[in-house]
């Protein structure tokens, strides 16, 4: 990951490209998992009738976060913008 005065570049997101749901934010986890590269994304669920974060987003954010031992801001019920940053994979057995 590229470094601009000691701060990573953060990917950027736009949660509501698509279809604007909660699978672009599940795409995001695992990609940022699989490479090592930190994100943040707005506009979580924008179009959405309830915008933001609901329960089961967030249980797929805790859980990234659990596997890889990473980092997330923003992680609350009703954010619509959330920045992961990813750590080590930890192997386990999660529930």
């Amino acid at each position: 990951m590229k470094k601009s005065s000691g701060i990573a570049k953060l990917l950027r997101v736009d949660g509501s490209f698509g279809e604007g749901g909660g699978q672009i934010l599940r795409s995001s986890l695992a990609l940022s998992i699989v490479t090592g590269r930190a994100f943040r994304i707005d506009n979580i669920r924008a179009r959405r009738e309830k915008p933001g974060l609901m329960r089961q987003h967030l249980t797929a954010v805790n859980a990234a976060t659990a596997i890889c031992q990473g980092t997330a801001q923003g992680a609350s019920i009703g954010s619509t913008a959330l920045e992961f940053a990813p750590g080590a994979v930890k192997g386990g057995d999660y529930r």
